[in-house]
């Protein structure tokens, strides 16, 4: 049988660069490989306020951007979360068997919580029991996850062991997935900071929703620096490196072959190639988009699909574990 995979991303924002070269355009291979699980975060999404008709259309922009960015949905499950209602209903077990001091030492709830200072609720810091359940609720195996990942995964395992050391084998304890080619998007406004759909520097992230106009002008105002070399160096020229990663994952040339084209050539010439080479990433995927956008009855066939097939094996999940833990059967 083949391994199950699990993987999300919020709901609060566009899809970016980022998130196109660091994770979904990664996820597209692994159906010939696994039982692939990709929902669209709007449970975690409302740690932070949110408009509700935004959330609804980001939502029904983001599934339709899953599909044009090569997830076929007759060979992955993409489902929203809120959809399968045995995530929440996970959740509040696996919350009992998730420590206070766990929780309190998880690094992301303290960096949300000092940029959202005036909204540090509950939902923000018990998060990750949440993220347990999205995974242990369909028993995954991997779980792809960047550095700033980690932690919750080994959140999750813990909650997981602990539980089966209760009640016997339960959930499976997941591992991670590291992908053999994987390209981690830096912002192009501070190249030692991921991209990212919050970064507050203008023309830091790019969107796949931006238009040509906007991305070339993102990319002619990236961070570089004074030496006027393209030349890949992680350390000491962050920025340029970060300009290499996106024109190595766009155009499928390694960092030496691009070293190589734009030997003696400035800076404006790189940066203009790597705006186009995005564009050019971007615009079948945008219009691909736009089109199932169009198409209402397609898109809700797509998620609701979905649902019903993640539901299908999370409820059988939450019947096992409700019968475990003693709750009378109905």
């Amino acid at each position: 049988m083949k391994k199950t995979i699990l993987s999300g991303i919020q709901t609060s924002g566009a899809l970016h660069l980022g998130s196109y070269l660091g994770a979904i355009k990664n996820w597209v291979a692994l159906a010939n490989e696994y039982g692939c699980y990709y929902m669209l975060a709007d449970l975690h999404a409302i740690t932070v306020r949110q408009d509700p008709a935004a959330l609804r259309e980001t939502t029904l922009r983001q599934i339709a951007q899953y599909v044009a960015c090569g997830l076929d949905p007759e060979r992955n499950t993409l489902f929203v979360q809120s959809h399968v209602r045995a995530h929440a209903e996970l959740a509040w077990v696996l919350g009992c068997y998730t420590m206070f001091g766990e929780l309190s030492r998880m690094t992301q709830f303290k960096d949300k919580s000092a940029k959202n200072a005036e909204n540090i609720n509950a939902g923000l810091f018990t998060y990750p029991s949440l993220m347990a359940a999205d995974i242990l609720v369909y028993k995954a195996d991997l779980v792809p996850v960047g550095d700033d990942q980690r932690q919750h995964l080994e959140i999750t395992r813990d909650i997981a062991q602990r539980f089966n050391g209760i009640y016997g084998d339960t959930f499976v304890v997941p591992d991670a997935y590291i992908p053999k080619v994987g390209a981690r998007i830096m912002s192009l406004q501070e190249p030692t900071a991921k991209m990212s759909k919050s970064d507050s520097s203008p023309g830091g992230c790019v969107y796949l929703t931006d238009s040509p106009d906007v991305i070339a002008k993102a990319f002619k105002r990236a961070v570089t620096d004074s030496e006027a070399s393209v030349r890949y160096d992680a350390e000491a020229k962050p920025g340029v490196s970060n300009l290499i990663e996106i024109y190595s994952a766009c155009t499928g040339k390694t960092a030496a072959e691009t070293e190589t084209e734009f030997s003696g050539r400035g800076y404006g010439d790189f940066k203009k190639a790597v705006g186009d080479a995005v564009t050019e990433t971007f615009r079948p995927i945008r219009e691909e988009a736009e089109r199932i956008l169009a198409d209402r009855a397609y898109l809700e066939s797509v998620y609701r699909t979905g649902a019903e097939k993640a539901s299908a094996v999370a409820d059988a999940t939450v019947r096992e574990v409700y019968e475990k833990v003693g709750f009378l059967a109905k």
